[in-house]
């Protein structure tokens, strides 16, 4: 009795091999396509990230710094009040004795007083940079933020892209490319405002 039609299993093993390994190979090759293109993003991404966040710290720096001299301004403000003050002191020593006093005190505690606007203008003005630096800073900070979470994702991406590639699993790429897009969706928005 036959055996039955003879098949060379060994020749179509081989030629199912070379199928998957055309299949396979076009696979991994989109797989890092897609993956040096979500790196791409994530470098300027990243690079955007820390300019935003030097741009900042640079920027409370300076509002620390003029904060300081608004503080030195209001402790001189401070300073010639009290110098008004004892002078006014002085003046009203001397009309308790029932003395005239020497006009220099009403001239200097005049000179004090006025002095002590022009140093509260100008503490003013520090104060008023201080706050401007300061909420630049932190616009900077959130733009910041965003770019971080761009980073984040194309992270997240390129290592599915990676577990896809060594499992040659195509839902995990599929994965891998909505959290990309997304990605890529932020990093538009941070740029647009």
């Amino acid at each position: 009795m036959p055996e039955g039609p003879e098949i060379e299993l060994d020749k179509l093993n081989e030629a199912i091999h070379e199928e998957m390994e055309k299949e396979g190979g076009r696979f991994l090759r989109q797989i890092a396509l897609t993956t040096a293109v979500l790196a791409a993003f994530a470098a300027v991404a990243a690079l955007k990230a820390g300019s935003t966040v030097n741009e900042a710290l640079v920027l409370k720096t300076e509002s620390t710094r003029l904060q300081a001299q608004a503080s030195d301004q209001w402790a001189y403000y401070q300073a010639k009040g009290l110098k008004a003050a004892i002078q006014e002191a002085s003046t009203t020593a001397w009309e308790a004795l029932g003395k005239d006093a020497p006009p220099h005190f009403a001239d200097k505690a005049a000179r004090y007083t006025q002095e002590q606007g022009e140093i509260k203008k100008h503490a003013e003005e520090l104060e008023k940079s201080r706050d401007e630096k300061s909420s630049e800073a932190d616009i900077l900070l959130h733009e910041h933020h965003r770019f971080a979470d761009t980073v984040a994702l194309f992270q997240v991406s390129i290592a599915l892209g990676a577990l896809a590639a060594l499992t040659r699993n195509r839902p995990l790429w599929i994965g891998s490319l909505v959290v990309g897009l997304s990605g890529i969706a932020l990093f538009i928005l941070s740029f647009l405002g």
